[in-house]
């Protein structure tokens, strides 16, 4: 555990250690009186856990968890998720049961397919969903009909949601109806809906890089544990020394 004993370590960080989730994540946690330290509840996002100190998650005791990521290569027609009210396949129904406690950071929907990564690392989490690290997600994009070169600055202007603006922070067009987005946000089903914007659909959508990560070797519903120079280039953009 990092700290000093007489200081501690942050809660909502000892939390993500254990698996729960990002660190923000684990703030609304702790707002909702579901942590407490040696049998108190604790609501203080302050709150720091000391070496000998018992922390319980919603009765759970708790631990903290050696780090693992995972590199897994999304199939089409399988859901982010643990759990689907309508039943369909998710993605922890592919991967081994000994991983299923791991989150995943971001999300593909249902249709899509391509690179996502599964942690315990709330650290990673926070790095790669966080707007302030701006880590570029890159898409192959293919149109029901051929794209119009003129609307590119149409995605790179971006189109204003519910969530906020949304935009392409670069488009490059490859073919007559295939594209290449590069987004440093995460609104829902973002792309499919710009493109919706613009009187298009998306027939298939496959994020092959994150970061500087691209890994083409990995084969459709394989995963592959990530070791210190994978997760080095998937918190970090190409050409960049964040």
């Amino acid at each position: 555990m990092s700290g000093t004993p007489s200081e501690g370590v942050r809660l909502n960080k000892f939390l993500a250690s254990c698996g729960l989730g990002s660190r923000r994540g684990c703030e609304d946690f702790i707002k909702q009186g579901l942590i407490e330290i040696n049998g108190q509840v604790v609501t203080s996002l302050g709150a720091r856990v000391l070496p000998n100190d018992h922390v319980r998650y919603d009765g759970k005791l708790l631990r903290q968890e050696s780090e693992l990521t995972l590199l897994f290569n999304k199939p089409e027609g399988f859901l982010c998720t643990r759990h689907d009210p309508q039943g369909r396949k998710t993605i922890y129904d592919i991967l081994p049961v000994k991983f299923g406690k791991l989150n995943y950071i971001g999300r593909l929907d249902y249709n899509s397919s391509g690179l996502i990564l599964l942690t315990n690392s709330g650290e990673l989490n926070e790095k790669l969903t966080h707007p302030r690290y701006h880590i570029e997600k890159e898409y192959h994009v293919q149109l029901n009909r051929v794209f119009d070169p003129a609307l590119k600055d149409r995605l790179l202007e971006g189109f204003r949601f519910d969530e906020g603006h949304a935009k392409a922070d670069e488009v490059e067009i490859v073919g007559r109806k295939r594209l290449n987005l590069v987004l440093t946000q995460g609104f829902n089903r973002q792309i499919r809906r710009m493109f919706s914007k613009l009187d298009y659909k998306v027939k298939k959508l496959e994020r092959f890089r994150i970061g500087s990560l691209v890994d083409y070797d990995l084969e459709i519903g394989k995963f592959r544990v990530m070791d210190h120079r994978m997760l080095q280039a998937a918190s970090k953009n190409p050409g960049k020394d964040k």
